[in-house]
């Protein structure tokens, strides 16, 4: 199987380009490729098809080998990819994920793709879809108010949760302390997987530094912390704005970098800017192949 191997901000995936290659058991491939002991290395598996309703189709695996709708960081670069590898010559292209079709548009120099501005399209704050079963915090199953600031109680202490789907689903918590030294590999696992999140959820903790930057870190589900999310910043942006704590133009500070997230008046979408980076290019062995 040949591959590349990419990252927006240090979330890394293995990149497959699937219009000349079929991967079989993709779910079991994408757990072997993920270990970065055994395998290449990556958050996850990112397969790059023909579309018959745009540029290109993205279809990505996590680390644990589940299926994601959607991820920011992965989209970037799969923009990236088929520019700089001849795909396409045009700097605006479509790609279609489980969460809808995406459009990006591209910065180019020297032949090579810089960054990416992509259109991920208007958050989701109604809690049956994010999803969040609303009555866990004893509200109505069909409520249609949002989970803003709404207090959860997670290993004796209590949080004041914003919740959001940018495609995947998101909890996002402001805290006093410094993020940097939070215990996000003992707290992250209680909300991935708290009754709340019905299909689990990617946690976002946050310390906001001004009106316009914020400092983040993520769990992602089915793949745990890593060094950056597109869709958790842009949810981050939108429930800090809903919050009360910033203004719809932020600079997001992660693990790996920043990104640029703007949440528009006029339109209601998000739009997220930043940088995607092959590592290399190379070649491997299925194990139930060889």
């Amino acid at each position: 199987m040949k591959f590349t191997k990419m990252h927006g901000c240090g979330n890394d995936y293995v990149y497959v380009d699937c219009t000349k290659e079929v991967i079989p058991e993709i779910e079991r491939t994408a757990v072997y490729v993920s270990d970065r002991h055994f395998g290449i290395g990556s958050d996850g598996l990112i397969l790059i098809k023909s579309s018959s309703v745009a540029d290109f189709e993205m279809d990505m695996y996590n680390a644990d080998g589940s299926q994601g709708k959607m991820c920011g960081n992965g989209i970037r670069c799969v923009a990236k990819y088929v520019y700089d590898h001849g795909l396409t010559d045009r700097t605006t292209i479509t790609i279609d994920t489980q969460s809808g079709i995406k459009t990006l548009e591209l910065t180019v120099a020297d032949g090579k793709v810089q960054k990416v501005r992509v259109d991920m399209g208007a958050p989701e704050c109604i809690p049956a879809r994010v999803p969040v079963d609303a009555s866990v915090l004893g509200l109505p199953e069909d409520t249609t108010e949002p989970i803003v600031q709404r207090p959860l109680g997670i290993d004796d202490k209590t949080y004041e949760i914003t919740c959001v789907s940018m495609g995947n689903p998101h909890c996002v918590t402001v805290i006093d302390t410094d993020v940097r030294e939070f215990a996000l590999e003992q707290v992250g696992p209680l909300v991935e997987r708290h009754p709340l999140f019905p299909e689990r959820v990617n946690a976002e903790f946050i310390n906001i530094l001004d009106r316009t930057h914020i400092r983040m870190r993520v769990w992602e589900r089915g793949s745990g912390e890593t060094l950056a999310c597109g869709t958790g910043a842009c949810a981050t942006a939108v429930a800090a704005f809903l919050d009360g704590y910033t203004e719809r133009q932020v600079d997001v500070e992660l693990l790996g970098g920043h990104l640029e997230i703007c949440y528009d008046e006029q339109t209601g979408h998000v739009f997220m800017t930043g940088p995607a980076t092959e590592v290399y290019t190379g070649e491997i062995t299925l194990p139930w192949e060889a």
